[in-house]
């Protein structure tokens, strides 16, 4: 069932990232795509999969490099009905670079991000869709509050006014982070964010376009961005310790139901 946004004349796209190579997973991504790893009976990319289809999307953008053949091979032209499209990221040079190869499929429509090796516990991703709809917006983005902030230095930290929600600023694996915000690869954009990838600045330590300053770039220009909290815990899955790290988390969870 569509959501009500997809009423209108511009409807919802998925974008979904899973073309990176893993190298933090060592030899876990020889033979596998990292997206494809599995968790909870299910493999990895299949939970970003679903909350696509809570928003009720119009179609699947899935953005594929390292072994592509292992998901296209898996989920074939559709997900549950709803039509699947590939793009080959054939170099691995981060995912503004992924997001740029998929401009053509989208065909001028808005999208949803999301990142194949994420999982989130009790998200709710309606209530970026909710956000969204309002017409001055320009970008949601997905965030929870932790309550360690170390764990931030893995993502993003944003700068924001809690009354409005705005953010101000994005900051990308921050050493010291000033609050205990922390951003995830869970984004809702309009089409007009294409416009900001040529703009975006190559990060001097990884040699390639992050997201947060590609958000940034949108900021900058006046474009107005917002957060939601999006679930009550988050794992973005790039080490063996990662996936310990999931794997205790889903053990503890199970045992409190």
């Amino acid at each position: 069932m569509k959501s009500s946004f997809q009423n209108s004349s511009n409807p919802l796209k998925a974008l979904i990232l899973a073309g990176g190579r893993g190298k933090r997973l060592d030899h876990l991504t020889d033979e596998e795509n990292k997206c494809m790893i599995e968790f909870e009976g299910i493999h990895l990319i299949e939970h970003s999969l679903e909350n696509a289809l809570t928003i009720g999307v119009d179609e699947i953008i899935i953005v594929v490099g390292h072994l592509a053949e292992r998901i296209i091979n898996t989920y074939g032209n559709s997900y549950k009905d709803i039509r699947i499209k590939y793009c080959i990221q054939r170099e691995q040079l981060g995912l503004v670079h992924a997001i740029e190869s998929a401009k053509g499929a989208m065909d001028g429509s808005d999208f949803i991000l999301l990142l194949g090796d994420e999982f989130f516990r009790n998200g709710n991703h309606k209530t970026l869709l909710k956000a969204f709809a309002k017409n001055d917006v320009f970008a949601v983005c997905g965030v929870l509050e932790v309550k360690n902030r170390k764990h931030i230095s893995k993502t993003y930290s944003i700068l924001f006014d809690k009354e409005s929600r705005i953010i101000f600023r994005l900051i990308e694996k921050p050493q010291n982070p000033i609050n205990n915000m922390m951003g995830t690869g869970n984004i809702i954009f309009r089409n007009q964010i294409f416009d900001y990838v040529k703009e975006t600045p190559i990060n001097q330590k990884r040699g390639e376009k992050e997201l947060p300053d590609l958000v940034q770039c949108a900021i900058d220009d006046g474009k107005k961005v917002v957060y939601d909290v999006l679930a009550s815990e988050y794992v973005n899955v790039n080490t063996p310790e990662d996936i310990r790290i999931l794997n205790r988390k889903s053990q503890a969870w199970k045992e409190k139901e």
